[in-house]
């Protein structure tokens, strides 16, 4: 099989203590709709383009009907004094192998640009449909733990019980090899659909963690649109439990609840 391409688009990035972000698409496409926002607020810079196999066989089409190969993306900038790379992308691996392949390609490019931390971005699915803004975390190093605590990170043992699934957990392992500390932020979500309130909240934390200011104002009007879905589909359900209710009353009635009503 044809090997993973890496093209570079620009020579000799100087940066100094840099934090990786990655947000690539998952539950809730949290992750990602954080790590494209900043892209844009911040005036990022595109300097890896990353194409493979193990990315599903598809082009994307834009609002001009011209089409791209699905990819991932390094981007740099620098906010508030302070370095930082986005990875970013359209899909993540469809195999193990892939991830596995990836991963390391990130995390070879991180160490190049000297990278010293990395925040892996993405949802943790609930089930439900209401909202908090509560973000769990997990890490590869207990000192980042202890900090990740102090902006109210919820930590809890063994949680997510199975574990965390694809580059946002798979890169927390593989950093250690490199001796990079990182952590995996998830935002709250339902699971069920795209979730920007979720990002936005995820996004607030980020941005006390690394000190910068960003327009949330395209955020905040996506997530107000969500909750109007959200509201529609909680009062549909509502109407569903409504309905089914006499149907089970009638089914779990006895003769003798038959012969009071009659």
């Amino acid at each position: 099989m044809r090997e993973t391409t890496v093209i570079r688009l620009k020579e000799d990035i100087r940066l100094e203590n840099a934090t990786l972000l990655v947000g690539l698409p998952g539950v809730g496409h949290v992750g990602k709709l954080v790590v494209d926002h900043l892209i844009e607020k911040l005036d990022a810079e595109k300097v890896f383009e990353i194409y493979s196999p193990h990315f599903p066989p598809q082009v994307m089409v834009n609002e001009e009907s011209t089409v791209k190969l699905v990819n991932n993306e390094i981007y740099v900038c620098k906010a508030n004094g302070n370095d930082i790379v986005l990875l970013a992308g359209d899909h993540q691996s469809t195999s193990t192998e892939g991830h596995y392949e990836l991963g390391t390609i990130y995390i070879d490019i991180a160490e190049e640009l000297g990278v010293k931390r990395i925040f892996t971005l993405g949802g943790f699915p609930t089930g439900q449909l209401t909202h908090t803004d509560e973000v769990m975390g997990a890490s590869n190093d207990l000192e980042m733990v202890t900090e990740l605590k102090e902006y109210e990170v919820t930590f809890k043992p063994n949680e997510p019980g199975g574990g965390i699934v694809g580059a946002s957990g798979l890169l927390l392992g593989l950093s250690m090899f490199k001796n990079i500390k990182a952590a995996c932020l998830m935002g709250l979500t339902s699971g069920y659909l795209v979730d920007p309130k979720s990002a936005q909240a995820l996004l607030a934390l980020l941005s006390k963690i690394l000190g910068i200011e960003v327009d949330v104002s395209e955020l905040e009007e996506r997530a107000k649109e969500m909750e109007k879905i959200v509201a529609n589909l909680v009062e549909a359900k509502q109407q569903e439990q409504q309905q089914q209710q006499p149907e089970m009353l009638r089914d779990t009635a006895t003769d003798e609840d038959l012969r009071y009503i009659g």
